[in-house]
Parts: C-alpha cells; sequence; structure tokens
C-alpha cells in the first residue's frame, strides 16, 4: 500500500506505559491491554482451538452434527441501576449475545452472585426480576447458579458472573476470520448509547442527559438475519472497546482491512455532544444492544431488510466494506474526504491529554 493511499489525521496520543507486573483498570477497558493480559496470562495456560479462535463464545462439537456455543462473562457495573438497564438485565443480555454470535440459539444460562454485606434485599430482589424479564424476552432458563457474601466494602454491592449454552444451526460456520474481501459491514444501530447512560448515571461528570442504554437480547434479530442469509460470515457484539476496537479484532482474526464510511456511522446527537464535551470517541465507547454483521455483498439487502422488520435492527445499515488490504487494519473514509486509520483502543479511554 502506498503512502498516499492512508491519511492519519490530527494528533495521536503515545500508547500507554506498559504494566507487565500489576494489574491495572486500562486490563479491564477491552482494548489492547485487555488482549495482552489474554495472550500473555491466560492463553498460555488454558491454551486449545476453541479459546485460540478468539471469538464472543467457544464453538465446540461434543458429537457429529451438533455443535455448541458456550461463552461466560462477569458483570461490574456502578451504579446497579442506570436509565434504559441495570446489572441484572446486563447479565443476561450479554451472555445470551455472545452465545448467539456463533450463530447459534441460546437455551440455557447459569449466574453466579457475589453479594456484598450490607446489600439490600430489596434490591437483589429486583435484580432478579429483571433478570428473569430479560430471559423470558430472549427465551432461555436460568438452570442452575452460586451465591457468596463478601464482606462490607469488598465490592459494588453485587457482582454477577452467567455462562450460557446454545445449538449452532447446522452448517453455519461463522466467526472473526470469516471475513472475506468485498464483504458488507453491516451495524444493527447508533453507537456509544451504553457507555454514556452509565456514565451520566454515575453523576461524576458534569452533565445530565435522556440517553438510555441499549442493552438488549439479540438473539432473534440474529435468528431473523440467519433465515434471511446462508452467507453471514461475522457476527460481533463492539461492547467493551466499542465499534473501533471490535473492527480491529474481525481484521486481525481475518487478515483482511475494513474500510469504513464516517457519515454511515449512526451517532445519536446526545451521544456526540457527550463525547465532544469529555474528550471521548463514539468508535470506542462500549455497547450492550448492538451488532455488527459481516455479510456477502449479493446478501447484504436481503439481511438488512430482515434487520429493519425486527425491533433491535430498525436503525441496521451499511457502513463499510472488506477490503483485501491492508491486512489486519480499519481504515476510515472521513466526512471531509480524506482517510484516515482507525486502530484499536489503547487502555482506558479519558479525555484528551495530548
Amino acid at each position: 500500500m502506498s503512502d498516499e493511499t492512508v491519511n492519519v489525521e490530527g494528533a495521536v496520543c503515545a500508547p500507554p506505559l506498559p504494566h507487565n507486573e500489576q494489574i491495572v483498570m486500562g486490563h479491564g477497558a477491552g482494548g489492547r491491554m485487555t488482549h495482552k493480559l489474554i495472550q500473555n496470562s491466560f492463553l498460555p495456560a488454558f491454551n486449545n482451538p476453541a479459546l485460540r479462535a478468539g471469538d464472543d463464545a467457544a464453538a465446540l462439537e461434543p458429537k457429529p452434527g451438533v455443535q455448541l456455543s458456550i461463552s461466560t462473562d462477569a458483570h461490574v457495573v456502578l451504579p446497579l441501576f442506570f436509565p434504559g438497564g441495570d446489572i441484572g438485565r446486563l447479565a443476561v443480555c450479554g451472555t445470551v449475545n455472545d452465545v448467539a454470535m456463533l450463530g447459534a440459539t441460546p437455551l440455557y444460562l447459569t449466574a453466579g452472585f457475589i453479594l456484598e454485606e450490607g446489600l439490600s434485599i430489596e434490591t437483589l430482589r429486583r435484580v432478579v426480576e429483571s433478570m428473569q424479564a430479560a430471559a423470558l424476552e430472549a427465551n432461555v432458563q436460568i438452570v442452575a447458579g452460586d451465591t457468596k457474601v463478601v464482606q462490607k466494602g469488598k465490592a459494588d454491592g453485587l457482582y454477577i458472573t452467567t455462562a450460557g449454552v446454545g445449538l449452532v444451526r447446522p452448517g453455519l460456520k461463522i466467526g472473526g476470520a470469516q471475513a472475506k474481501p468485498g464483504d458488507v459491514v453491516i451495524l444493527s444501530g447508533s453507537i456509544g448509547d451504553h457507555g454514556i447512560a452509565v456514565l451520566g448515571a454515575r453523576g461524576e461528570l458534569g452533565f445530565e442527559s435522556s440517553i438510555q442504554s441499549d442493552v438488549a437480547p439479540l438473539n432473534h434479530l440474529i435468528d431473523a438475519m440467519l433465515n434471511a442469509s446462508n452467507h453471514i460470515h461475522v457476527l460481533r457484539d463492539p461492547t467493551r472497546g466499542g465499534l473501533g476496537t471490535t473492527l480491529n479484532e474481525i481484521a486481525s482474526q481475518s487478515n483482511v482491512g475494513i474500510v469504513l464510511n464516517e457519515q454511515a456511522i449512526p451517532v445519536h446527537p446526545e451521544v456526540n455532544a457527550a463525547c465532544e464535551m469529555l474528550g471521548f470517541d463514539p468508535l470506542y465507547i462500549a455497547n450492550e444492544g448492538k451488532l455488527i454483521a459481516i455479510v456477502a455483498h449479493e446478501d447484504a439487502d436481503a439481511v438488512l431488510k430482515a434487520m429493519h422488520q425486527t425491533h433491535y435492527g430498525e436503525e441496521a445499515v451499511a457502513i463499510g466494506e472488506v477490503a483485501a488490504e491492508p491486512h489486519g487494519r480499519v481504515l476510515m473514509k472521513t466526512a471531509i474526504g480524506s482517510q484516515r486509520v482507525v486502530d484499536m483502543l489503547a487502555g482506558e479511554m479519558l479525555p484528551r491529554i495530548c
């Protein structure tokens, strides 16, 4: 690729200093530091093909003709209740979505609760009721669990871990390594709603807004998409690290380039305004009810039509395409006609300081 092809705009912050001896908050942000932690600490110990695939869930075949999608997640959020959701809905939807991203029908969840001494029983009841409502919406059952209590001051009230299992549709092979040049990149709706809603609910950032979290189960949306096309190559929900980091993961897994159209990416005006005020980039803000689909070009219109007929896909749009080059990189065609690199989130995203 020639030097004229890519124009990196604006000042670029230096990457964070390496933290190889102690865990810091950036290790949990879903960006490059999280990936290095996984590669250096977890993969060497647990190395196996399912884990190396690097998808939201593991694809396993316990016997010929039966393919399972299995995932687990830990949920830590403050406050426990925020506009549009709560830790209980987040726990169910997060795992349902991860299981579904391999083209699976989620069936069963387990849940583990770490309760802080002093948590009110009423708060726990509200969270459990919210989990059950989300499970009913997703048509899954919570079939097993565990409970532990820690001393006051040792948790933020309540932590939840969930695991999920589902059955993959026969004949499907969906995963981050399946993107192909010519494919269309589809986004199911606006980005950044969840992250900004939670930040606003904390009351520490000096702004108020009516932004609601997008937390939602996406398995029914995915069913509609799979009914419309057998050529969906990648499904991924851009949670921690946001759209920018998730697309970098896919580009790396598939060894392709991804070219985005900045003007096509939907961001609600309030989210945009909050990001501008705080120095954030919506591309790296967490989402909990959106998905990325990478689809064969000839089926993109059919998939978009099917998405538009569902509750959580009404705002779906095509935002870019897969290219043969640059390998493992994401580029953005900007509103002013230039092109810039969209890199993976380095660590924690903070207001601009450089």
